[in-house]
């Protein structure tokens, strides 16, 4: 390439980019203008939103600690359940919808698109329908969150499935090995390492999940915040955050170690 070209070229590449920022500017100030933000706003609501967070709000009241162990421990219970029902369920529809273990293009195609439904639906939404056909619970919200599981996960373990050595599962079919032989012998061993840690991130999910399926009828402390939260009883729902906040912490704790020791 001689000096002209290269000339040529970096002239294009600087009207690219200022195209580039005239276009992402004027998409900021479109879509400022239909959420109707402005600076001024923002800036007018940081003093209100102090004094709330740090008179009305904190400190937290930790007399109403022992009324929410209950939930604390029915939250932890919807997520446990969510993640070993939706990594079973996920598990096995993995294999028809990766491309390394799909007996049928067609039917790799189907639970794709099937599980993908789950998942691009938002919990909320999930817990919303079933609260309408179900009534409020933690029944629910442990649906909610078992059906989400399962679209999340189910895409995971077929990314996992579609990474594998397949110099192995060749060997296999080789030495005349059937479909379930295939799967048994050389491709679960390889599978299960993604298989533990996908399913004990998806832990983590759903215990923060769990907080926001309870705000709308699904059990747990979600549900108890939202009721200190309507009764102005604020302290108490910072009690609440507080103790979301520590579930978090530990769960996300206790699975990074598991999966540092997989891995």
């Amino acid at each position: 390439m001689n000096a002209a070209q290269m000339q040529s070229a970096r002239k294009m590449k600087r009207t690219q980019t200022i195209l580039f920022v005239i276009v992402l500017l004027a998409l900021i100030i479109w879509s400022s203008i239909g959420a109707e933000f402005t600076l001024g706003a923002l800036f007018a609501g940081v003093g209100e939103s102090f004094r709330f967070i740090f008179f009305d709000f904190l400190p937290p009241d930790f007399s109403s600690l022992s009324q929410l162990v209950e939930p604390a421990l029915q939250t932890l219970y919807m997520s446990v359940v969510a993640m070993v029902i939706g990594s079973i369920v996920a598990g096995l529809l993995s294999f028809l919808a990766a491309a390394t273990t799909s007996p049928h293009p067609y039917l790799q195609v189907f639970v794709r698109a099937a599980t993908s439904l789950f998942r691009n639906i938002p919990v909320i939404i999930w817990t919303i329908l079933l609260v309408a056909a179900f009534g409020l619970g933690a029944v629910v919200g442990t649906m909610s969150l078992i059906l989400i599981s399962i679209g999340m996960l189910t895409r995971s373990f077929a990314e996992v499935l579609e990474e594998i050595d397949m110099g192995q599962v060749e060997a296999v079919r080789a030495s005349g090995g059937s479909y379930f032989q295939v799967l048994s012998q050389a491709v679960i061993p390889q599978f299960l390492p993604g298989f533990i840690g996908w399913t004990l991130y998806n832990f983590e999910i759903n215990v923060r999940a769990s907080t926001i399926v309870g705000m709308v009828g699904g059990g747990g402390l979600g549900f108890i915040l939202q009721s200190k939260l309507k009764l102005f009883q604020y302290q108490e729902a910072s009690m609440a955050v507080l103790l979301v906040l520590v579930i978090v912490l530990v769960v996300e704790t206790i699975t990074n170690r598991v999966r540092e020791r997989i891995i």
